[in-house]
């Protein structure tokens, strides 16, 4: 199924050569893990992926949905660090060809499966999962209590979602900086559509989808280091970028600037771990 229409795909959908030289090896677009604050890109990104693969309790007989997938670096982890069966959901064709090419060179094909369709009207879902991942998706979803519910209606009794997402500090700074130019810019420019919510919306939205709230977790020192690498990485690459995507520099190093500048002031980085439990 192609939706190239979706608008979230002017970003996703660029060149993978893109991602992959400011995003590093893994390709993974969301926070990193830094136990010491001195690991390397892709080492704390590693970390990050184990941390979450332990929130769900992931394991060889895990069947999980990982939603809004990107280039595939959970999906192929979950399936090969973990030996979980995967299946990926994405809005961006290029995406999902990208981690099929990289399951078959692994050796993964057998327990990875990839969707190319917006999460909310996708079809033909698994059900009874252990666990479900959306890292940083849940911002493109407009109707969030729906998303969630219909997470949590594909996951057996007492299996996982784990959720983390950019979350405005509170109410009040989501009123006063909902449409200021950078937020704009990120929400529109870069990501085509975005809701920023405070974190006591999407705990709600949780709830009434009908999630127990397991764990909590503020990332916000990590993703600020994560962004800071990202950066490093645009600067150490800008030639190479340009010559695949002219000005995407200029871009990327607004986006980050402005995404960096927020942190703990009036934006935040959360993780929730909700189980289908009563």
């Amino acid at each position: 199924m192609t939706v190239l229409e979706h608008p979230t795909n002017q970003h996703y959908d660029l060149d993978p050569r893109v991602f992959g030289l400011f995003l590093g090896e893994t390709r993974k677009y969301s926070s990193g893990w830094y136990a010491t604050g001195e690991e390397t890109l892709d080492l704390a990104q590693r970390q990050k992926m184990n941390l979450v693969a332990d929130m769900i309790h992931a394991d060889d007989r895990s069947r999980v949905l990982d939603i809004g997938s990107g280039w595939g670096a959970l999906v192929l982890h979950l399936a090969d660090v973990r030996g979980c069966t995967v299946t990926g959901i994405s809005p961006a064709p290029r995406q999902q060809e990208f981690v099929e090419q990289r399951a078959r060179r692994r050796g993964l094909a057998n327990r990875v499966r990839m969707i190319t369709s917006p999460f909310e009207t996708a079809q033909d879902l698994p059900h009874d999962l252990d666990a479900v991942t959306a890292l940083g998706s849940v911002i493109h979803m407009p109707d969030l209590p729906a998303a969630l519910a219909k997470a949590r209606s594909l996951l057996r009794r007492g299996g996982r979602m784990y959720v983390s997402e950019s979350c405005f500090r509170n109410a009040a700074i989501r009123a006063r900086f909902n449409q200021v130019d950078g937020t704009d810019f990120v929400r529109e420019t870069i990501f085509g559509n975005g809701e920023l919510r405070p974190l006591s919306e999407l705990v709600a939205a949780a709830e009434d989808a009908g999630f127990s709230v397991e764990t909590s977790l503020d990332l916000t020192r990590h993703y600020h280091r994560t962004i800071e690498q990202w950066a490093q990485n645009v600067g150490a690459a800008a030639a190479r970028l340009d010559a695949i995507e002219p000005g995407i520099t200029s871009r990327l190093t607004h986006y980050l600037d402005v995404s960096n500048a927020g942190w703990g002031y009036t934006t935040k980085h959360y993780a929730l771990v909700l189980r289908n439990a009563r």
